[in-house]
């Protein structure tokens, strides 16, 4: 029983090392992770920032927000707003709870 018990946790171990990929801990802390977010060049890191703060001042109020009238006719670009969420979104540890369950499930 123990051995199957050192089998599994080995298991989880090598299963974590292969899924665990979107928080990466900061400076060997260890209750501080950081994630990755890739852009092509500050601009559009910039886009991203601006429009995302837009999305934010409109949903907030979109009556009185302070806007100018150039921005008013400029449209969110919400593509590259769910570009960015797609890169925080943590498949892959989605994919390691699955194995995990699988795991669990053979040893009932």
């Amino acid at each position: 029983m123990e051995t199957k018990q050192i089998k599994n946790l080995d298991n989880i171990k090598k299963l974590s090392a292969l899924y665990f990929n979107t928080l990466k801990r900061a400076n060997d802390e260890k209750e501080i992770y950081t994630a990755e977010i890739k852009f092509i060049n500050y601009y559009e890191l910039g886009c991203v920032i601006k429009n995302m703060l837009q999305l934010c001042i409109l949903v907030i109020d979109q009556e009185t927000h302070k806007i100018s009238e150039k921005e008013k006719k400029q449209s969110i670009n919400v593509g590259l707003i769910l570009e960015l969420v797609m890169q925080l979104f943590p498949l892959d540890e989605f994919e390691f709870l699955d194995e995990i369950n699988d795991l669990v499930q053979t040893e009932i």
